[in-house]
């Protein structure tokens, strides 16, 4: 009944993806890696939504709740602010410019050969931290709910890679068929099933929590073991609640504004507006995450302790409170969640690596090509880093501080160098391309040394805080020294001129979210009902 189940929603979703897909945004570079700059913003923010949630999220976050507290809510809470942010100051800088990729900013900002070098790091960190991670979080559930290993008698290791190769190719599939409209386009038929799942966790699970008594099980979740309901971390959780004025911020505004397979979503919308709806609407949705990616979590906590490994919590709680049914349903929605994911990882690769540098390197050579021979390297590009993810993701069943961390810490290696220098051209037209190359290394350095030589006794997001106030220092004293005649031609308008095309009611929304994110907060908290 679960594989029945799990294939008939899963068939559901791809069915009306390829009824509702119109062929020819496959067949042109903006088509299939923009989907025509044609979404509205229910679609976008859809986007945004499902694809920062992925397997990773429900198996990564469930954990730490299980182990620890509500605490790691702050990557997807605290986002709110971040993600007003970027609706702000950073949307209205990409659709002015017309940029298809966030590095094409580099380029103009300080020079080619920049937005190269940060188009190749970020290119390896999706390969490294990013579609691995996904197709393990996948494979996990998967081997977690159906207990592959005891069907076909072979080891969990076994059963991983045959996971993540299956999973894989699917998706692979998928991306090279559709691109990014069918992506969109699937993605808000997962919401809608998101959407349902959030109602009918809590149901069954506080239904049998209680033996049989709703009332009876939420009493028993507010009443014992609260201190699993602290999202105000301490020095020693998961998530302190400090990091979220250091590091958390500068992470999310990176993640949510800087982060090409984030904002690629984004920069698929109509117009400006659209966006900015669209980046609202995810920012509120941001606010429900920890009813329906953490609860799974604290249910686990009651119901059933001592789980090893406990990266399968999710699956092991779904398995026992879930119909066969609705097992099937969840599945289909986590196996969703991490193709909408995986395939928008590839789409960015692709498009980086098309519009970045393979036509770029055409260019200076001089060898003229088409969209369509330039749309088939794409997609072969995009074959070859698929392969190269699955080789890598099984290896992750080794990450020893759980897998959510490991994901967390490695993509600041990639991510911060990346907004430090980024941030820096925004805010001064001093710093020089030569000081923004070199801040780059240094970041990455640095943090490798504090983080796995020295192995200092400070928090990774502390750590992320401090190196870029200290390269940010480094790239602009050095430019103002080095290259004291270096001044960029780019400018950044943050004037209330040219605001014609923002949309007009995003400060009301913004102020009615900022009030919910604290009310949460203040909710969750020992002045609420955690302890």
């Amino acid at each position: 009944m679960v594989l029945l189940s799990f294939c008939f929603f899963t068939s559901i979703v791809a069915l009306w993806s390829f009824l509702k897909f119109k062929g020819k945004y496959s067949k042109t570079l903006n088509g299939f890696f923009l989907a025509g700059r044609s979404n509205g913003f229910v679609m976008v923010g859809a986007a945004l939504l499902l694809t920062n949630l992925s397997a990773n999220q429900f198996i990564g976050e469930n954990e730490s709740v299980y182990i620890n507290n509500l605490s790691v809510i702050g990557w997807g809470v605290s986002s709110v602010l971040a993600m007003l942010l970027v609706s702000e100051f950073l949307l209205p800088i990409y659709f002015k410019n017309g940029f298809r990729t966030v590095p094409d900013f580099l380029s103009l900002r300080y020079n080619n050969a920049t937005k190269t070098l940060v188009s190749i790091i970020v290119l390896l960190g999706y390969m490294v931290n990013l579609l691995p991670p996904v197709l393990y979080g996948g494979a996990l559930s998967f081997a977690s709910m159906f207990d592959l290993p005891g069907y076909f008698n072979i080891s969990y290791w076994q059963s991983i890679w045959m996971l993540v190769w299956t999973l894989g190719i699917i998706a692979s599939g998928y991306t090279i068929l559709g691109g990014l409209k069918m992506i969109s386009i699937s993605d808000m038929t997962l919401g809608i099933g998101l959407f349902f799942l959030a109602l009918i966790i809590p149901i069954y699970g506080l239904w049998h929590l209680g033996d049989g008594s709703m009332m009876v099980g939420l009493k028993t979740i507010l009443s014992s073991k609260t201190e699993h309901l602290n999202a105000v971390g301490s020095h020693r959780d998961a998530v302190p609640f400090s990091t979220l004025f250091t590091g958390m911020i500068l992470i999310n505004f990176y993640y949510w504004g800087m982060e090409q397979y984030i904002a690629q979503q984004s920069l698929s919308a109509k117009n400006l507006e659209e966006a900015q709806k669209g980046m609202t609407f995810a920012a509120g949705g941001k606010l429900l995450m920890p009813f329906l990616i953490n609860l799974p979590g604290l249910l686990a906590v009651h119901i059933i302790p001592n789980v090893v490994p406990t990266a399968s919590v999710f699956p092991e709680l779904i398995k026992h409170i879930l119909p066969d049914i609705f097992v099937g349903f969840s599945l289909a929605l986590v196996f969703g969640a991490a193709m909408t994911t995986y395939t928008a990882g590839l789409q960015s690769c692709g498009s980086l690596f098309v519009f970045n540098i393979y036509k770029p390197l055409l260019a200076r050579k001089n060898k003229p090509i088409s969209d369509d021979e330039l749309l088939k390297k794409g997609k072969f590009f995009e074959i070859i880093v698929s392969l190269f993810a699955m080789v890598i993701a099984p290896f992750i069943l080794f990450a020893h501080d759980g897998f959510y961390t490991y994901l967390q810490t490695v993509s600041g290696f990639f991510n911060m160098p990346i907004f430090t220098i980024m941030l820096m051209g925004i805010l001064s037209r001093s710093v020089a391309p030569q000081m923004a190359q070199v801040g780059l290394f240094i970041f990455m350095l640095g943090f490798a040394l504090l983080k796995f030589v020295l192995d200092i006794d400070l928090h990774y997001l502390h750590i992320f805080a401090i190196l870029f106030v200290v390269v940010s220092l480094i790239i602009y004293l050095g430019s103002r020294f080095l290259y004291p005649q270096y001044h960029s031609d780019f400018k950044v308008d943050f004037s209330k001129a040219g605001r014609e095309s923002y949309w007009k009611g995003r400060y009301r929304y913004a102020f009615i979210l900022l009030l919910l994110m604290v009310g949460l907060y203040v909710l969750l908290s020992p002045i609420g009902v955690a302890s």
